[in-house]
């Protein structure tokens, strides 16, 4: 045994780390859902079990690291469960094709898998493209979704995102912190292939619309957190989404930005936890 930070083993394998004396296990396993094999990281322990989903091409390890750590001890009566959607991170194959309706595929391939886990109801932590992913399931299986947790998220693309979206199609000009995890996952070709195919598809989208058709039945309770200086999401979806979902909360980090559950991992795991922990909410 390694010291108190987590050591990470391939596929199959058991993650253990030293935490206050006790061990954490995480397990890295790949599930067949439909006609491939996801890639899921699962750890703790509980009846109530929380999907994490991670935004667009991340992948379990880049997105979610603080959070596979932490949340495990804070939610004590959880499983905690992350993937990687299909054609993301060690979801390959299949390589990654975009349409205009991948997040609604995403959302079903989601529900599959934990019908594959035999998880009848489930919770969901999801950010940007995951968050997205997370409002379309909580909509079309609402016996399953008990609760949302999002942030970076939207149910469209306004004129000024495609526009961002297109301004950063060399993704060679990428900040080194933003495109080597990309890169390492996909490789530096296919990296750039995969993002331009994206935006492509973003401005075949029908006034930008993504899923506002899928907000005005949710029922999950649904906690939204937003970075104020967010570049990629705006605060106008912050007001859409409060506007157009029925039981909602709101916290906002004044100075965050897109990455809040990585900037600020102390309190955003503990508002999500209290969030999800919280008997009072139907």
């Amino acid at each position: 045994m390694q010291s108190a930070f987590v050591r990470r083993v391939q596929l199959h394998t058991t993650t253990f780390c030293r935490i206050k004396n006790k061990r954490s296990l995480h397990v890295e396993r790949k599930v067949k859902v439909k006609d491939t094999d996801i890639n899921i990281v699962e750890c703790g322990q509980g009846t109530k079990t929380v999907l994490l989903m991670p935004g667009i091409m991340g992948s379990i390890w880049t997105d979610f690291s603080p959070q596979i750590r932490e949340l495990p001890k804070l939610l004590p009566n959880h499983t905690i469960i992350a993937w990687d959607p299909p054609g993301y991170g060690k979801s390959v194959p299949p390589t990654r094709e975009w349409r205009t309706d991948s997040l609604q595929i995403d959302a079903e391939y989601a529900v599959d898998l934990m019908k594959s886990l035999n998880k009848s109801t489930f919770s969901i932590i999801g950010w940007s493209a995951g968050g997205t992913t997370g409002l379309i399931a909580a909509n079309r299986y609402p016996e399953m979704v008990e609760k949302l947790v999002i942030w970076g998220s939207g149910a469209y693309m306004s004129r000024s995102e495609l526009q961002l979206y297109d301004g950063m199609r060399d993704v060679s000009k990428w900040p080194a912190k933003m495109r080597n995890p990309m890169e390492e996952i996909y490789g530096v070709e296919r990296f750039s292939k995969l993002w331009n195919d994206l935006v492509d598809t973003l401005f075949k989208l029908p006034n930008g619309d993504v899923c506002t058709n899928e907000l005005n039945a949710i029922e999950a309770p649904t906690l939204i957190l937003h970075g104020r200086k967010d570049p990629m999401k705006p605060f106008e979806h912050v007001a859409y989404l409060r506007e157009h979902l029925k039981n909602t909360r709101y916290y906002e980090f004044p100075d965050g930005k897109h990455n809040i559950h990585i900037a600020y991992a102390n309190t955003f795991n503990r508002l999500v936890s209290e969030f999800l922990l919280d008997t009072s909410l139907p």
